[in-house]
């Protein structure tokens, strides 16, 4: 059965002034956060700011809230909308990052690589660069051609460089600047701060964006646009969401491990008993941010391709119209798509950081065992077992978390993506692992506290 854990119980807290290297971790944290929110404000060379305000409106009110462009900018904390030099934050070396791992999983060669032990991560974390330069390029170059597409369209100059081809290369140049920055910066976040880097930057730019939407909220409240009972209800669900991702996020289904019984010093034999932690929702937020990128990608091609024009007078722009409207989001057939890719990523993504042969071979070779199971093919097939169920579980709770806000927030016109199921996911994933390694720290210093006193005691006696 499922249980929750709760990580650091009993820590005294009042030890945290004593931690100095915890407290400087936590201000180079800060720091290195500061200077991410300071950059999203630094433009693009060559971009006319009122005009670049005007297109990216325009583009926001076509998609309804919901373009790839929405997505993008909350993940970047506006950076986007303001299309400055880290418009396109770290999600090329995410991405980047998920393809060499699932490359890693799939390919033998790869595979290989990872079993190499600290040299083969530095080799796959070397492609991994790579793969988020070539990415950031691709990205950025149809960025800023789509950008130029749309102020045409709208009969706009967005661009006040006279030479088109050197602002494209100079705005490429900047982007991929900007995202390797970022990948450096969260990095040193990583090993020199508390957290994960690259998810406290995602989760940073999310947390700048929810005052503006919560405003935006209240306002649209105030002036009755929508009703004063739906905004508190909305706000009702997301701090229940927020509880019920608490919960669920540390909800494990713990498999009992025995090893041989061993001879004690005073005679007697004891028998050690272990378990193996299986989380409900092991791929995390992959499955929600996959799925949104897939689906709304379509729709924000479409609307490059036409312009930003809406018009039917060409069987193009029909067939362009025709996409935009059965992808649009909160419609139907959007939300049937979205449930079912999140699911299906859950499922695929769960393989493959999980292996149940490598678990049951590494349970074999150190003698260990689950009750009533035969070690080898019989542990993995029942570890498969368990895995499936607790990954159906994972799937629906991720499938809920992801399409109620989705659902509610169509049928009442709250367009708010930061207040969305995957956005929550990701903050309240990212806290609770900041502050368990914060925890983590709390422990280590009281435990060399502890052990400095048992020294001294013990050298006291001794004379």
């Amino acid at each position: 059965m499922a249980s929750n854990a709760n990580a650091g119980a009993g820590l005294n807290l009042g030890k945290f002034a004593q931690a100095t290297e915890l407290r400087q971790r936590i201000w180079f944290t800060l720091g290195a956060l500061i200077i991410f929110r300071l950059l999203s404000f630094v433009p693009l060379p060559g971009i006319d700011p009122v005009a670049l305000q005007q297109v990216v409106s325009t583009m926001q009110d076509n998609t309804g809230g919901g373009g790839i462009l929405n997505v993008f900018n909350t993940f970047s904390g506006g950076s986007l909308e303001r299309m400055s030099i880290i418009a396109l934050g770290i999600m090329p070396y995410i991405t980047a990052s998920i393809v060499v791992q699932m490359a890693a999983a799939l390919s033998p060669t790869l595979n290989a690589i990872k079993k190499e032990g600290e040299s083969g991560r530095k080799k796959l974390n070397q492609y991994t660069r790579y793969g988020t330069v070539g990415l950031t390029i691709v990205q950025g170059y149809f960025l800023v051609v789509g950008l130029e597409t749309m102020g045409a369209a709208q009969g706009v100059q967005v661009v006040v460089s006279d030479s088109m081809m050197l602002f494209r290369l100079g705005a490429v140049v900047s982007l991929v600047g900007g995202t390797m920055f970022l990948m450096w910066l969260g990095e040193q976040i990583t090993s020199r701060g508390i957290g994960n880097g690259i998810s406290l930057i995602i989760m940073a730019g999310i947390v700048a964006q929810m005052p503006t939407e919560l405003i935006q909220l209240f306002a649209s409240g105030q002036t009755g646009a929508i009703p004063t009972g739906y905004v508190v209800g909305f706000l009702l669900l997301f701090i229940g969401l927020i509880f019920g991702i608490c919960f669920m996020e540390r909800a494990q289904r713990r498999v009992l491990i025995q090893y041989p019984k061993r001879a004690q010093q005073r005679g007697g034999m004891t028998q050690e008993k272990s378990h193996l932690p299986l989380k409900i929702n092991t791929a995390g937020v992959i499955p929600p941010i996959f799925a949104s990128s897939l689906l709304l990608m379509p729709l924000t091609v479409a609307q490059f391709m036409s312009g930003g024009v809406t018009d039917t007078s060409g069987t193009g722009n029909e067939l362009l119209l025709t996409i935009t409207n059965a992808l649009g989001r909160g419609g139907s057939l959007y939300l049937l798509l979205y449930a079912s890719l999140i699911a299906f990523f859950c499922f695929f993504y769960t393989a493959v950081v999980f292996n149940p042969e490598e678990t049951a071979d590494n349970l074999k070779r150190y003698g260990g065992f689950v009750p009533g199971i035969r070690p080898g093919e019989r542990t993995a097939e029942y570890l498969d077992y368990v895995l499936t169920r607790i990954t159906v579980v994972g799937a629906i709770y991720l499938v809920t978390i992801c399409l109620i806000p989705e659902f509610l927030s169509t049928q009442v016109g709250i367009q708010a993506f930061v207040l969305g199921g995957t956005s929550l996911l990701i903050v309240v994933n990212v806290t609770i692992d900041t502050v368990s390694q914060i925890q983590s720290h709390l422990l280590a210093h009281q435990y060399g506290d502890l052990i400095k006193k048992a020294k001294l005691k013990g050298g006291g006696q001794r004379r």
